[in-house]
């Protein structure tokens, strides 16, 4: 029987049926603004996993490793366990959403190379952006385990923004976790 670890805005995480592994639910629930706007949209759970499902496969082809290990049904995918740095990873391609506000920078502006910004994962504290200091000596990871978080970061950046150019979209953001 499964049992409810975690409960987040978009998913949510089961005990696996094999040690180090989880289940990994995907919710129609669509938060915005850090869950000050939400609404549920029938449907967004199953595409969100197909989605993830492909984007994951697309990552794993280029040698970078992912949690994920199989799409078990319409909702729910079959993960690996491990501990999460706790960071949000954002790579800015184009200037959108906070960063204008916070910084005053114009809607669409396009970076002359991907800006790498770090959120430190705590919803109470509204995710408060940080620096390498701050992840440094606040011990959340190692500046090895930074270096290769900010490879991996750009390195998924390049291949999805080259992937979605081809189809004609272009790829404004990217937020990313790692463990």
């Amino acid at each position: 029987m499964k049992q409810k670890i975690y409960e987040g805005k978009a998913k949510i995480i089961f005990t696996g049926p094999q040690q180090g592994t989880l289940i990994q639910y995907f919710k129609d629930d669509a938060t915005a603004f850090n869950a000050k706007k939400f609404d549920v949209l029938d449907g967004k759970g199953e595409i969100n996993n197909l989605i993830s499902e492909f984007i994951m496969n697309k990552i794993k082809e280029k040698g970078i490793p992912t949690h994920f290990l199989e799409r078990i049904n319409s909702r729910e995918q079959l993960i690996l366990d491990c501990k999460i740095i706790p960071l949000e990873v954002v790579i800015r391609n184009i200037a959108a959403g906070s960063i204008c506000s916070r910084l005053g920078v114009k809607s669409g502006l396009k970076f002359k190379e991907p800006l790498i910004e770090f959120y430190y994962k705590n919803d109470n504290l509204g995710d408060p952006i940080v620096n390498d200091s701050h992840i440094s000596l606040l011990e959340w990871s190692t500046h090895t385990e930074l270096k290769q978080v900010k490879v991996f970061a750009l390195e998924v950046n390049n291949m999805l923004s080259r992937y979605f150019l081809k189809v004609g979209i272009s790829f404004i953001d990217l937020i990313s976790e790692f463990g």
